[in-house]
């Protein structure tokens, strides 16, 4: 699986829209995801977040296909479940109801139904599909040996995995296979019956469909006596239920099957009916999800280190453990509250993950050390004092900490895209006096980086001419590389499209800047405070800096258009998408990203489908609640453009 990195906050809801399609469909229906399960799910979220009515949302799962025999209808819909990603909205979950929960591992397989009949004889077998409608793959699963054909009592529905033991995939490892999820997608897909029996799957079965049980401990007993595969579950008070996700964890390594994950219920079956469900998952059951393989190691030791704010972060140096191929020996301990938190200390066997599946992280303690971990009274690199704010612990002066001004330097470099400015060379200039703040960067002569080691007037020629290519930046590259807390790329934007000026920036107040839509009063607060921080380096930049004209987004520039707002769905004939936001914006709008109760135009072409697309219903519902928003079709929209 290639690993890919979004910066969801820079994607517009319809690129989200697509690579949820895109993903989707991969992982359902060609058995072949290429991003891991906790980066889908970031995806998802954030398109729930903007845009909660978006279509895409409905369509998740697997579609049914027609090659596997006849479509199959489920009596009660098989829903997703909600996931979690922490213990915070684990126990924030447990409190809608009463009674104990029951952890139970979760499969990372197919999910499947099996219906038996009065007889008790096994009728159909079916895919979950799209959670309405399956395949029959009735033939398949008959080949399973895990999967009864008849039970003691019936008509009965049983709901469970599809899965392949980590033994079995182990031969068909050796053959180049990439994962056992996907082989079992593929190996239950199977045409031919005896051909898919050939794969040895394994069946879960985890629900119960139409029995008197009050219970879901009752559940697991009645499916292990009608002759199903039995598997450990723990039964929790809801305040301890944190302890079913660590318990799995740490035996991950040591089971035959894959997990990816540990899914709750609500142990008392009427609870779970009173619960409910939403339209896309039961509210009496939650899975918590792994981030990432995960894996049980030693702290040998941490590390810490000061960030360009004066933030002190401890690492763990761990024995080595391999994590999703890659070996790890650092990872992860975020902050002085989550050490104190994990009561950890050196020598402590620890469970290690790779969250997303890239960055290792200290989910917990396994067993714990003989003492706990003593926190730095001295920064690390200044041997100033500590400050300790909240859960993280910061050095007093970081304008005099030699760690944080080389972050502070690495930070503007990287951030202008003056390349060649590696730590290595930052440390030499460091040392030699030549960097101390940002503006020495600017006053760096051939000859100075000449004397450095490793260093000749070749590389001294090209690192000057890196620092000159930055001499004109965009507004926005130079509020971002001042490194405030806050004013990231999207800030920095935001601020740049409206105010044009770095004068206009410094002027505007901290209720101004609140007011704005995708800043807010505490971003507002934090901007304000940075600029205000940083105006005696600012003021020695503008000697070296100068400013590019903006690009335009709308509002910068007289026309007839001035003032107004933009947003555009569907397909128009006279323009492409981006020709109509560029047409806009030379007569003065903006365009935004999606539908708000600031929007002034939604301008609608043709959907695919011919049904209204979520912004359309989004701007529907903005009017009838009183925005004064419009929305225009293409003949509209082009009648507010001079050449019609």
């Amino acid at each position: 699986m290639t690993q890919k990195t979004f910066d969801l906050t820079e994607k517009s809801i319809a690129a989200l829209e697509e690579e949820i399609r895109d993903h989707n469909r991969r992982y359902w229906d060609d058995a072949a995801p290429t991003i891991s399960d906790y980066a889908f799910d970031r995806l998802v979220e954030e398109l729930r977040r903007r845009a909660p009515t978006s279509p895409v949302l409905d369509d998740l799962g697997s579609k049914p296909g027609q090659e596997l025999g006849s479509r199959v209808e489920h009596p009660v819909a098989m829903l997703s479940l909600d996931k979690c990603y922490d213990d915070e909205t684990l126990l924030k979950w447990t409190q809608d109801f009463t009674g104990a929960v029951v952890a139970v591992p979760k499969f990372d397989g197919i999910a499947c139904a099996l219906r038996y009949g009065e007889d008790g004889r096994l009728i159909v077998a079916a895919t979950r599909g799209d959670g309405s409608v399956g395949d029959d793959i009735t033939a398949n699963v008959l080949g399973i040996n895990g999967v009864p054909r008849r039970i003691p009592e019936g008509p009965r529905e049983i709901r469970g995995e599809i899965y392949m033991k980590l033994s079995v995939f182990q031969a068909f490892k050796e053959a180049g296979m990439a994962n056992p999820r996907n082989l079992a997608a593929g190996a239950i897909k199977q045409k031919d019956a005896k051909k898919s029996a050939d794969y040895k799957l394994s069946f879960a079965a985890y629900d119960l469909l139409g029995s008197a049980a009050t219970t879901q401990v009752e559940v697991f007993e009645k499916l292990a006596a009608f002759g199903f595969d039995a598997f450990e579950f723990t039964v929790l008070e809801k305040e301890a239920a944190p302890v079913g996700y660590q318990q799995f964890a740490a035996q991950r390594s040591a089971l035959d099957f894959e997990i990816d994950g540990v899914v709750y219920k609500a142990n008392d079956l009427g609870e779970q009916r009173r619960l409910g469900s939403t339209a896309h998952h039961p509210r009496g059951a939650i899975a918590y999800k792994f981030q990432g393989d995960s894996g049980t190691t030693t702290l040998n030791a941490v590390e810490w280190s000061v960030a360009r704010t004066g933030a002190i972060t401890p690492v763990a140096i761990v024995a080595p453990v391999s994590l999703s191929g890659v070996t790890v020996e650092r990872a992860s301990l975020h902050n002085a509250g989550y050490i104190a938190k994990l009561n950890i200390g050196v020598g402590a066997e620890v469970v290690l993950t790779r969250r997303g599946g890239v960055i290792p992280n200290v989910e917990f303690v396994k067993t714990p050390a003989p003492e706990p971990l003593s926190l730095p009274i001295a920064c690390p690199s200044c041997h100033g004092a500590v400050v300790a704010v909240k859960d993280f612990l910061y050095c007093a002066a970081p304008q005099n900490c030699p760690a944080a001004l080389r972050g502070q330097l690495s930070h503007f470099a990287s951030t202008t895209e003056m390349l060649g400015f590696g730590d290595v060379i930052l440390e030499q200039c460091y040392q030699r006096g030549l960097l101390r703040r940002p503006s020495d960067f600017y006053r760096l002569t051939a000859k100075d980086l000449e004397g450095l080691e490793r260093s000749g007037k070749k590389l001294a020629a090209k690192l000057v001419s890196e620092v000159d290519k930055t001499r004109t930046q965009k507004l926005a590259t130079f509020l971002r590389a001042l490194g405030i807390d806050e004013l990231g790329k999207s800030v920095s934007g935001l601020l740049e499209g409206r105010y044009r000026t770095l004068d206009a920036v410094l002027e505007a107040s901290e209720e101004e800047l609140g007011g704005m839509q995708g800043i807010g009063p505490v971003i507002a607060k934090s901007v304000t405070v940075g600029l205000a921080a940083a105006r005696e380096e600012i003021d020695l930049l503008r000697a070296f800096v100068t400013f590019e004209a903006p690009v335009e987004e709308g509002g910068g520039v007289a026309g007839p258009l001035t003032g107004a707002s933009f947003v555009f769905t569907g397909k128009l004939n006279a323009y492409s998408r981006g020709e109509a936001e560029t047409q806009v914006k030379k007569l003065g709008a903006s365009v935004l990203s999606g539908v708000s109760a600031k929007l002034t135009y939604l301008v609608c072409g043709e959907e695919k489908d011919g049904k209204k697309s979520s912004k359309q219903k989004a701007a529907e519902k903005a009017i009838e609640a009183g925005a004064p928003l419009k929305i225009l079709d293409e003949a509209g929209f082009l009648a507010l453009l001079p050449n019609g």
